[in-house]
């Protein structure tokens, strides 16, 4: 092919090129200009929508807000109705109480009526018998003025009469110890204090012991025989009683056998009793009585003292 139709050839082929790029860039454009305004218009539909959601959330938010607070109001109502029916249990409750009551009143009322008749029966019962009490009570005071005089009478005769026994008795205990003395001779640790005859304990018994030693047994022997031949002496009237008393120290006893001072000196008076019975007194003439250490005639802490203060008394009393 000649030269210069090549080229006229490649003349020909370049403004179809470039027509073909005008359209392409002019198509490029237009699809840009599709893809620009449709994200404009998208951006305005998501920025509309996300504008509505934050509404709906808006909404949403102050709708779960009174939500709760009916919640709040419904609980606060569901309480009240609670409290409301409480009391009205409780009125209904009283209100029972008060009918039972009503009956109980009205019961007590009809029960109250009745106790009045009843009352007023007696009372008029009370004063008929009344009646007859003061005319019974007229009739008597005229015997009372000679009734008291008698009586007046009766209690000089019966004061003169005691005053005779108690006279009568002291002589016989005067002439009991009196005997007595002579028959046990003079010895120390035998006295006689007032209205009583005393015994150390140590001239009857050994230390802590309630059995009386031979010496001891032949004393009260010998009171015995006194006792007894006095005794016939003595009018049956005379109703006399021979007391045997013990009595301890403040030391506290040692012996297994005797818990306390009080088991001693009762001990050690009943078996002085029952020494007396076997020489013959009648056991109703007789009484034991231990007091321990409770009544003692020294309180000092000497020998001596300890020992004047264990001792049996006997006395000649009346019953």
């Amino acid at each position: 092919m000649p030269r210069g139709r090549r080229l006229r050839q490649n003349v020909d082929i370049w403004p179809g090129f470039v027509d073909a790029m005008a359209t392409l860039l002019m198509v490029l454009i237009f699809v840009l200009l599709v893809f620009v305004l449709a994200q404009f218009f998208m951006g305005n539909a998501l920025t509309g929508r996300d504008q509505a959601l934050s509404r709906l959330q808006a909404e949403m938010a102050s709708m779960v807000e009174q939500l709760s607070l009916e919640r709040a109001k419904s609980a606060d109502v569901k309480a009240d109705l609670t409290r409301l029916q409480e009391k009205l249990q409780a009125s209904l409750a009283e209100r029972d109480n008060l009918l039972s009551s009503l009956d109980e009143e009205r019961h007590l009322s009809e029960t109250a009526r009745s106790q009045a008749d009843l009352l007023n029966q007696q009372m008029t019962a009370m004063r008929d018998q009344l009646e007859k009490l003061a005319a019974a009570l007229d009739a008597t005071e005229k015997l009372s003025v000679e009734q008291k005089a008698q009586i007046a009478d009766l209690g000089k005769r019966l004061n003169v009469a005691l005053a005779g026994k108690v006279e009568e008795l002291q002589r016989y205990r005067s002439e009991f110890f009196g005997k007595l003395r002579k028959v046990l001779g003079e010895r120390q640790g035998i006295r006689i204090e007032g209205d009583r005859f005393v015994f150390q304990s140590e001239l009857l018994f050994d230390s802590a012991s309630a059995d009386l030693g031979v010496s001891g047994e032949q004393q009260v022997r010998q009171l015995a025989k006194t006792l007894i031949d006095l005794s016939k002496q003595i009018p049956k009237e005379v109703n006399w009683v021979l007391r045997v008393d013990g009595h301890t120290d403040k030391r506290p006893i040692k012996s297994g056998r005797f818990p306390s001072n009080w088991e001693l000196s009762t001990a050690r008076a009943i078996s002085v009793i029952r020494t007396l019975i076997d020489a013959g007194v009648p056991a109703d003439r007789l009484a034991a009585a231990g007091f321990g250490e409770f009544l003692p005639l020294d309180n000092s802490d000497s020998e001596a003292a300890l020992a004047k203060n264990r001792r049996i008394e006997i006395r000649f009393d009346q019953r």
